[in-house]
């Protein structure tokens, strides 16, 4: 399998619907047909292919034919890989905040007689 570039601006842009969110949820438990997520909506089936169409352009899932069917399953290196954005991220935010104490305590021992 070729290792795709993740985009976080279209991983995001997915999940920011519920059902999108609860598919992806979904089949990184187990893989499942197109068919068998859809039963669990009450949308049509062509609603239901519409979401995993733009989970996939995401790369947050695949579809692998078999048979008559669509097996979607979910890709855990798309999930890691935004994961270790939001902890990069995080990170920044913790060295700011630990700067900000800094800077706090300095200006309070400044102010201590």
């Amino acid at each position: 399998m070729v290792a795709r570039q993740v985009d976080p601006d279209r991983v995001f842009a997915a999940l920011a619907d519920p059902t999108r969110r609860d598919i992806v949820t979904r089949v990184l438990r187990e893989p499942a047909s197109v068919s068998t997520l859809a039963a669990g909506y009450a949308m049509s089936f062509a609603a239901v292919q519409k979401h995993v169409a733009v989970l996939e352009r995401a790369a947050l899932v695949t579809k692998q034919r078999r048979g008559r069917e669509q097996l979607v399953r979910g890709e855990i290196d798309t999930v890691r890989a935004v994961g270790r954005l939001l902890d990069d991220y995080e990170e920044l935010w913790r060295g700011r905040i630990g700067r900000m104490e800094e800077l706090l305590a300095e200006d309070s021992r400044k102010d201590t007689p």
